[in-house]
């Protein structure tokens, strides 16, 4: 089950600023009640606290000057927030910093984002050039969203069913290895090597390239793996040899290239160093990233909703995650969602700046996919 998972759409709220809209998908929304001046308290003391990260003492709120109240209404109110559990006090004599639960109704119903800058937008553009391969671009996809968050940043590579057979190769290594060289959505080249249990001549390994070409090419990868296996377990009796070898080889290189279909591109790792003082912390989330299983996972989740999602803390279900947030957004290739790109930040990460990053670049990858 996706915890505390929202999807967030942009609106304009009429006054020149966009709205962060939020549809819960988990039912952990905050629901208690919060009136208007304990609401213009709480967003004050969060964004105190995604500035400077230190708990904010009701003295300091009640000085500032649109808050027309005492000190002793704002710690009144404090009490009253803390009671909702939407603060805390991280040490008894502390001032008070938002919880998970406080930051979630934060984004929810009090988040305002600014429209992104035209400029800005036509920079990014620019790093996202559709005539790199899908490989770069993905690259430079995460790379992009780390300079500008300062965060770590990831992307998977497009889905199995978003891999489209250009073109293929069989090309002669030895008697008993075969290169293959695939050429996939139009400027991706990968290469396998995989072993035969019989030698061919460079006359036999073209006619079977040429028969694999014309019966595949330009179908998706995971087609194309289902549909030979499925061939050759039909078929295998009344086949003629050549078209046999063909099918067997074109298998073994699309079973390789299953196993490495999907993957994570991971920008900024070492910023992972910021989010933490406690090393076990630190330690857990490099590992998590490193080894990329639980989090593709994750982040495959996050292809069923469209639009800007956000993790706080353990919302993510993932324990290593637990401490901080997560905010994706899935891209497109040729018209299908095809992958989902994503920022790891600390709890108290600069929502209105990250959010609008992560939707601008989902959308830019999309277009340059589109359009290479």
């Amino acid at each position: 089950m996706v915890r505390g998972v929202a999807n967030i759409g942009i609106r304009n709220d009429g006054s020149g600023c966009k709205k962060a809209t939020l549809t819960s998908m988990s039912g952990d929304a905050f629901d208690g009640h919060v009136d208007g001046r304990a609401q213009q308290l709480f967003k004050l003391l969060v964004e105190q606290y995604i500035a400077d990260g230190t708990p904010i003492a009701s003295k300091a709120l009640a000085t500032r000057p649109e808050i027309q109240v005492s000190s002793a209404t704002v710690r009144n109110i404090m009490v009253e927030l803390e009671t909702l559990g939407l603060v805390k006090s991280p040490h008894t004599s502390a001032g008070k910093i938002p919880t998970n639960q406080g930051l979630r109704f934060f984004v929810d119903s009090l988040l305002s984002i600014e429209p992104f800058e035209e400029a800005r937008m036509r920079e990014m553009e620019a790093e996202l050039n559709p005539d790199l391969s899908p490989t770069e671009l993905i690259a430079a996809a995460s790379d992009l969203m780390s300079q500008i968050t300062r965060m770590t940043c990831l992307v998977t590579t497009p889905l199995r069913n978003q891999v489209v057979l250009r073109h293929l190769e069989f090309v002669r290594l030895d008697d008993e290895r075969v290169l293959v060289i695939l050429v996939l959505n139009d400027r991706e080249v990968q290469n396998r090597v995989i072993h035969v249990d019989r030698p061919f001549s460079e006359v036999d390994l073209n006619q079977a390239s040429n028969f694999i070409n014309r019966e595949y090419a330009g179908r998706a990868l995971l087609d194309i793996r289902n549909d030979i296996l499925g061939s050759i377990q039909a078929d295998k009796d009344h086949m003629d040899q050549l078209l046999q070898d063909a099918l067997d080889m074109a298998s073994s290189a699309f079973d390789q290239a299953d196993e490495d279909a999907q993957d994570l591109v991971v920008s900024g790792e070492s910023r992972l160093l910021d989010f933490s003082e406690d090393t076990n912390t630190v330690k857990s989330l490099f590992d998590a990233v490193s080894n990329k299983g639980r989090v593709l996972h994750l982040l495959d989740r996050c292809l069923e909703t469209s639009g800007v999602q956000l993790f706080i803390g353990d919302e993510s279900g993932y324990q290593p995650l637990g401490d901080v947030s997560l905010v994706t957004h899935s891209y497109e290739v040729n018209g299908q969602v095809a992958g989902v790109l994503g920022v790891i930040g600390p709890t108290r990460m600069a929502y209105r700046e990250v959010i609008p990053v992560v939707d601008v670049t989902a959308r830019l990858l999309s277009a340059a996919m589109r359009n290479g």
